[in-house]
């Protein structure tokens, strides 16, 4: 275990440079996870991370420490412990009501694989680092285990795309800048795009089984490629009135309503 006080310790150096540029971590090839339930999921999916870092004045007061913080630190082996003493933590955190560990762990860098034989989601162009996030959630939930995200969607590791991912990221296979025109010609199961051009019910004929979805950019919708290349096109019915649902919302319905016919067929 090691224990800094100091700002001017090189390890501190990284690590807060790590927490504070996605340049950093880019090049590093390294991810921040912060707060008891991301750090809680990469341990029991995972395993122990390259530094887990935690507030040494918590530690040092068992009585005062949360219960679950005390767990997490027992689980962790003692040679990945870093322990920040003072105000050093805060340096790392980046909400305020921190909850006094961060991991830090190796980014996953996947190959592509040769054929696309099951279901997964493709991420066209989708900015906002919360869609993509939730996106990520309503896989894994779905059980859709492989998502593949084009070159101008929001890094999948990303501070804000972890959090609102909630260890989704830990049971998927994520594939970044990723060209998706060319990903086509790898594919063995149906694609189907999500637009309001020219597309059917989500709700009438049968879904194929296994498909590859496709949501984008959440103002210019699907690029038309993708939309001409899919043998489905889908709608999600709603009141004439009300504005189209949000990308996340909208991933979540097809890949649920794809569920539930599945458990509908057994």
């Amino acid at each position: 275990m090691k224990r800094i006080a100091s700002r001017d310790n090189p390890l501190f150096k990284e690590l807060r440079k790590l927490s504070s540029t996605s340049q950093a971590r880019k090049h590093a090839r390294l991810s921040v996870l912060e707060g008891l339930h991301l750090c809680q999921t990469y341990l029991a999916v995972i395993g122990a991370p390259r530094h887990a870092v935690f507030d040494a004045h918590r530690l040092d007061r068992p009585e005062d420490c949360h219960p679950e913080l005390l767990a997490l630190h027992d689980q962790v082996p003692v040679d990945r412990q870093v322990w920040l003493e003072g105000k050093l933590m805060q340096d790392l955190e980046t909400v305020q009501a921190g909850q006094g560990v961060v991991f830090v762990v190796d980014t996953p860098s996947p190959v592509l694989p040769e054929r696309l034989t099951e279901s997964c989601v493709w991420l066209d162009r989708i900015q906002d680092p919360g869609n993509v996030g939730s996106i990520l959630r309503s896989c894994a939930a779905a059980g859709v285990r492989h998502a593949f995200l084009s070159e101008e969607t929001a890094f999948a590791w990303s501070p804000k795309v972890l959090r609102s991912g909630q260890g989704a990221h830990f049971s998927l296979t994520i594939h970044e800048q990723v060209d998706l025109e060319a990903l086509m010609a790898r594919l063995d199961v149906p694609l189907i795009a999500t637009t309001l051009d020219d597309a059917q019910s989500l709700y009438g004929p049968a879904l194929p089984s296994k498909a590859a979805w496709v949501f984008g950019h959440e103002g210019q919708g699907v690029r038309p490629a993708l939309q001409r290349a899919a043998r489905v096109r889908v709608h999600i019915p709603q009141e004439a009135a009300a504005e189209s649902l949000n990308v996340a919302a909208a991933a979540a319905v097809c890949l649920f309503e794809q569920r539930r016919q599945g458990l509908s067929a057994q």
